[in-house]
């Protein structure tokens, strides 16, 4: 969490207008997508100005905006569209949490779209803030690149209802991309987990370790962003706000299904790490016991033997033995004896 950009704002009035979130500054890009049952217009504006012009007439307007570091320009989109400071300042804001608050003429949404790289095994992720109005949806995120381009096509060809419905339908389709695109992310995370529990059982190393904390910090921040957008579908479908027809609320309860499905199987995998580190651990133990085990019993062989070798290595002068002629072979029998035996018994007690 960027604790220095939250600070930027300790002391400032409620709906102070700063930017947090990644210094780099990215393109904007300003897209609008203005569609009826008829046909669909697509263009991209430099400025927030003629946004006004498409939103005020009977069509449904997709105004989406890529790249909201700049303050001015998010303080110009709620002048224009007349929206509250406080949803200004969450825009801004990239570290909010994924939630939804009504504005009477408004419903805002905040989400987590997250992407994922197999190669490098790293999630990449931004906050997509959505404003829903009557025939207007406006769509802000961080960068440009989104996982919004199957709804453009079905826009574009009026594939399905969406050409159709109003407003709502569209809020609830990007939604569900946002969501669906969730099982992605888990199916490649999925695929990388068992990978790990197939080399934990086989070869478990210092590595494994690294590992299983990577995808513990990923399935963490996937849960954090998950589970509050089941709480988002919860209060739309509850709520009856003019602004999400009924029969959208029926479309809504899929997408919530599917929030329920991608919970439980980020609980899954949760649980599923916590066992993979269980077997490593295990797994560790064991070896460290197996070499213990060897340890102990050549020190427990070789107790007898130095025992004898200590005795007759006093070099006292009267001892018999000494003067002997066959002591040397003697005692070398008697201590590959003694080896055997112990041996023998080792194994007949299964400590071997």
């Amino acid at each position: 969490m960027q604790v220095e950009g939250v600070s930027k704002k300790f002391g400032m009035a409620p709906g102070s207008l700063v930017y947090i979130g990644d210094e780099e500054k990215a393109l904007i890009r300003i897209s609008v997508i203005d569609y009826t049952e008829e046909g669909v217009v697509e263009t991209e504006l430099d400025d927030l100005t003629a946004c006004a012009e498409y939103a005020a007439g009977e069509s449904v307007t997709w105004i989406n905006i890529s790249g909201i570091h700049d303050p001015k320009m998010i303080e110009e989109l709620g002048r224009i569209f007349n929206l509250h400071p406080l949803l200004l300042e969450d825009v801004l804001n990239t570290e909010t949490r994924p939630k939804l608050d009504d504005y009477d003429d408004s419903l805002f949404a905040v989400l987590k779209m997250i992407d994922y790289d197999p190669d490098i095994r790293e999630l990449d992720h931004e906050q997509v803030s959505l404003v829903i109005k009557k025939g207007v949806v406006i769509s802000m995120q961080e960068r440009v690149g989104d996982v919004f381009d199957p709804v453009r096509e079905r826009i574009r060809k009026a594939k399905g209802r969406i050409r159709r419905s109003g407003a709502d339908y569209l809020a609830y389709a990007l939604i569900d991309m946002i969501v669906d695109h969730y099982f992605t992310i888990l199916e490649q995370i999925g695929g990388q987990i068992e990978e790990l529990q197939d080399k934990v059982a086989a070869d478990p190393d210092q590595e494994v370790v690294q590992d299983i904390h990577r995808y513990k910090h990923q399935i963490i921040y996937l849960r954090k962003a998950v589970w509050p957008v089941r709480e988002i579908i919860a209060t739309l479908l509850r709520d009856e706000s003019h602004l999400i027809g009924s029969d959208v609320r029926l479309y809504l309860r899929d997408v919530y299904d599917h929030t329920i499905q991608v919970v439980d199987t980020v609980e899954t995998y949760r649980d599923i790490l916590s066992g993979v580190l269980d077997i490593y651990l295990t797994s560790v133990s064991n070896k460290m016991n197996e070499v213990m085990k060897v340890l102990t019993v050549i020190a427990t062989i070789f107790i007898p033997l130095t025992f004898l070798a200590g005795v007759y290595g006093m070099n006292f002068q009267y001892m018999p033995e000494l003067a002997w002629r066959y002591s040397y072979p003697v005692i070398w029998a008697v201590f590959l004896a003694i080896f055997a035996a112990m041996i023998w018994w080792f194994k007949r007690k299964k400590w071997l």
